[in-house]
């Protein structure tokens, strides 16, 4: 009897509720989550094995490594055949890699990665798992897109335990699953897509990985906020996340990379959508440009560096006497409260008052900056809305901008600098301490220390022809 009841108690201690929304865990059931407040969405979690279950599975499979040893194995990348996607990715994939690419639904996710399939240039050919279309539809896919399909082997399945076993038997040179929304486990009672199914699919997925050595890219779904569907957790098993971003009505894509154990993070592939798939932009920096005859009033050309190049990208700022109440700020591509600091320094050390004015920025071409490096140009492009002056074509303007009014130096000045010069600006406005101290060929830097003397120096004409 005795035991019966401690039977009982164990297993109410060993139940568990998992919320199929948020992945908020309780002890018991609950009509509403406590995490979320969703109703009806806790689930009965799966009871985990004892511990000497656990022991008996796992025994003698733990050692250890010197880490000398484990250095000196370098990390062999095998290109995709993209150079833009290689770029992201930080130089093509790496053995037993687990990638995750996210984006709206009709950006160009699956062509891009059915191109990469193609291009990926090893003797082994590449898995590709549809868990949304059938093999019909991607072979009419391939066709449209010219596609050779000779290298790509295809399989419609949503059970990750068949793709699991599947892969390693085919050790394909790569595992494309598109989408990782679609697969699910039948050891969970929840449906594809919920939090449980995510969680413990991608955890298969990745074990498998490392295991085999096989690359794994997964295709993820956004929700309307743009972020990955699914817990924030998913984004923190897998290696590498990349998101597909593009303004709307734009042809142009851009690959941006949020994490990458492998490589630098942020960085950006550029893409253009054809009838024939995606095509790498060769020159990325020109399609943020503008081609004018003439100098625009409040736009102001500057130099940001994503990953490991320089763009070169146009700030617009319209300046409009406010109708009534407080002044509006509206960015796009910017953050909004560092506007609002910048537009108090512009007032306190550059003598431009625009606290009775509505301010809107963009940043042309969708681009999002994230530094610091854009701000004199935003303030270049505020006083020329203004004053009602444009700035010159030939110009271009970045640096940091302090409280104090000071200009600060940013990081990589002197590959910005080049980046102008060949692009055929003649005049920068820089830190001082970005200024190089040999000339660069065609471009004439000058460096300022202070907001007051770049004012100046925008005042004076600098640039003008």
């Amino acid at each position: 009897m005795l035991q019966c009841e401690e039977d009982h108690i164990l297993s109410k201690a060993q139940r568990s509720y998992v919320c199929g929304e948020c992945g908020s865990a309780t002890v018991k059931w609950q009509g509403q989550c406590p995490g979320c407040g969703e109703w009806n969405s806790l689930q009965p979690a799966p009871v985990a094995a004892s511990g000497s279950e656990r022991r008996g599975n796992w025994a003698g499979s733990a050692r250890t490594e010197r880490l000398a040893v484990v250095g000196a194995e370098q990390t062999v990348r095998r290109p995709t055949g993209i150079a833009e996607l290689d770029r992201a990715l930080g130089g093509g994939l790496v053995a037993g890699s687990v990638t995750l690419i996210g984006g709206d639904p009709g950006i160009g996710k699956s062509t891009l990665l059915l191109q990469a399939c193609v291009g990926f240039t090893v003797a082994a050919p590449i898995l590709y798992v549809s868990g949304e279309e059938s093999l019909q539809q991607i072979a009419l896919r391939a066709g449209r897109l010219g596609i050779d399909p000779s290298g790509v082997t295809v399989c419609a399945a949503i059970d990750v335990d068949e793709i699991v076993a599947l892969a390693e038997q085919e050790r394909p040179a790569a595992l494309i699953i598109d989408s990782v929304q679609t697969i699910f486990t039948t050891d969970l009672p929840s449906a594809p897509g919920s939090v449980n199914q995510l969680r413990e699919c991608t955890s298969r997925l990745v074990r498998m990985a490392k295991v085999t050595g096989i690359p794994v890219i997964l295709v993820g779904h956004v929700t309307k906020e743009g972020n990955i569907a699914g817990p924030r957790v998913l984004e923190h098993m897998v290696d590498t996340v990349l998101y597909f971003e593009n303004e709307a009505g734009s042809r142009y894509r851009v690959l941006r990379t949020v994490k990458n154990r492998f490589g630098a993070a942020n960085e950006l592939g550029i893409f253009i959508m054809t009838e024939t798939g995606m095509r790498e932009v060769k020159n990325p920096s020109a399609i943020f440009l503008t081609m004018r005859d003439e100098p625009i009033v409040g736009s102001v050309v500057t130099a940001i560096h994503q990953g490991s190049r320089p763009l070169l990208v146009e700030v617009q700022v319209l300046t409009d006497r406010s109708g009534g109440g407080p002044p509006r700020r509206i960015t796009v591509g910017i953050d909004q409260n560092r506007l609002a600091l910048l537009l108090a320094a512009l007032h306190r050390y550059g003598g431009v008052r625009a606290h009775d004015e509505d301010v809107f920025l963009n940043v042309v071409g969708g681009v999002k900056i994230a530094e610091t490096a854009a701000d004199l140009a935003v303030l270049a492009a505020t006083a020329s809305s203004l004053d009602n002056k444009p700035v010159p074509r030939a110009l271009i303007v970045f640096g940091e901008v302090g409280l104090a009014g000071e200009i600060r130096p940013v990081p990589y000045g002197e590959e910005r600098l080049r980046e102008a010069a060949k692009l055929g600006f003649a005049h920068a406005i820089a830190p001082a301490a970005n200024v190089p101290r040999k000339p660069i060929a065609g471009l004439t830097a000058i460096g300022v220390k202070t907001l007051a003397e770049a004012l100046d120096a925008f005042r004076r004409g600098v640039g003008e022809s």
